[in-house]
């Protein structure tokens, strides 16, 4: 039995607290923040993140738009699905359903990390009918063949000891530990961003499930099915990211027929955190490019 994260203790003073609801889609228990009126606009973290990290965006782009945050499955606040359910494929399904339980239709999606591949498998499923999705340090691109199944059978067997979790949780109890893992990814974040991932770390529920995430993903499918995508792509890179090397993303814009890339100097992984300013007005500009384009 592993720890989940708990909404009375851990979400006390959880960012944007006033706009979380509970509510079950795809027989899943999901955590979502909604704010804002206007076109609908859908928000995805990365793995072993949750809705903290959209923390500055979220007030500021609800100003513009319905936003709509989840935390994953397996993550945050959210339960832990079911087998398969942690699948980018499945993933992606249950995402559907919980923006069809909010009577949503979403003209952008925007993917962190491993958020952007969820978006994407969206849009490709049909589950979605975004105008663009935005890719922010998109993890896109699996390791090479020998690489990707070495390190999949390492990662299902590390999630298959039950202690595992527990493990990593009780390392990251020491809050120096997340610091430093956080800024491994190239950014420095404030010490409110850190204090929510050290919160979320010394879980080992919420450490079981981004454990499990990648042991059950496969990206070499969503790579084949890229140059089908008919929806604008944003790819947007840090370009101090040390997590993603950034040269991924050009060549996903060789693959995907409507992508470009857009480079932010010196930001890292976690860009929009570092920066959320920069980051709100790239996302402004691709909901309103006649906007921008006057």
């Amino acid at each position: 039995m592993t720890d989940r994260p708990d909404w009375r203790t851990d979400g006390r003073d959880w960012p944007n607290r006033e706009h979380s609801r509970f509510l079950r889609a795809g027989g899943l228990d999901w955590h979502v923040q909604v704010a804002g009126h206007g076109p609908a606009v859908l928000l995805l973290h990365g793995t072993a993140a949750a809705t903290h990290s959209w923390r500055d965006i979220l007030p500021a782009l609800a100003r513009d738009a319905r936003v709509i945050a989840p935390d994953l499955p397996g993550h945050g606040f959210t339960a832990m699905p079911r087998e398969g359910g942690l699948t980018l494929p499945g993933m992606a399904r249950l995402v559907g359903a919980l923006v069809a339980q909010l009577d949503a239709h979403p003209v952008m999606l925007v993917g962190h990390s491993a958020g952007a591949a969820i978006a994407i498998r969206l849009a490709l499923d049909g589950l979605v009918a975004p105008r663009v999705i935005v890719s922010l340090n998109g993890a896109l691109t699996p390791l090479g063949e020998e690489h990707a199944a070495f390190f999949t059978r390492a990662a299902r067997l590390l999630v298959g000891l039950p202690f595992v979790p527990r493990l990593f949780a009780w390392r990251a109890a020491d809050r120096a530990v997340a610091e430093r893992l956080l800024r491994d990814t190239g950014s420095r974040i404030d010490a409110r961003g850190v204090d929510l991932y050290a919160r979320l770390f010394r879980r080992s529920g919420h450490l079981a499930g981004a454990l499990r995430m990648m042991a059950d993903w496969d990206l070499r499918p969503l790579m084949q099915d890229l140059p089908r995508l008919a929806t604008d792509l944003v790819l947007a890179v840090g370009e101090g990211d040390r997590t993603i090397a950034p040269a991924q993303a050009r060549r996903i814009a060789r693959i995907a027929p409507r992508a470009r890339v857009e480079t932010l100097p010196r930001l890292g992984h976690l860009m929009h955190e570092e920066r959320p300013d920069l980051v709100l007005d790239l996302l402004r500009r691709a909901l309103h490019p006649e906007v921008a384009a006057a």
